[in-house]
């Protein structure tokens, strides 16, 4: 999407503090974080929302959470626990129309369920 924050970011046309990539996903500094991690995980392709998957996209999905905890090991917070978040629309939470998965850590959080 030509206008997609994400996207400009994933293309490198908008810097970023990148902690991982790969062929399908790039992590990145939340530019506002909710905890002393706070991690976005985003696929380079352009999906609007959780809502807006398609089957084949499965795989995708898994490889954001694969990364996600790849991360966690290696920022020290798997061992005290972190929060994985996926927002979805407006009512959501969700900000930015790029599907993005957050992980937050390094501190307890408060519960929200």
């Amino acid at each position: 999407m030509k206008d997609c924050l994400f996207c400009k970011i994933c293309k490198k046309e908008i810097p970023s503090e990148i902690v991982y990539e790969d062929k399908f996903i790039v992590a990145f500094k939340d530019i506002d974080p909710k905890a002393k991690v706070h991690i976005l995980f985003v696929p380079k392709k352009h999906i609007q929302t959780i809502d807006h998957l398609d089957l084949g996209d499965e795989k995708l999905i898994g490889a954001l959470i694969f990364a996600a905890q790849k991360i966690a090991r290696k920022k020290g917070i798997s061992e005290n626990g972190y929060r994985l978040v996926f927002n979805v629309k407006k009512y959501g939470g969700q900000i930015v129309d790029h599907i993005h998965l957050h992980l937050l850590g390094g501190q307890k959080l408060k519960g929200i369920v």
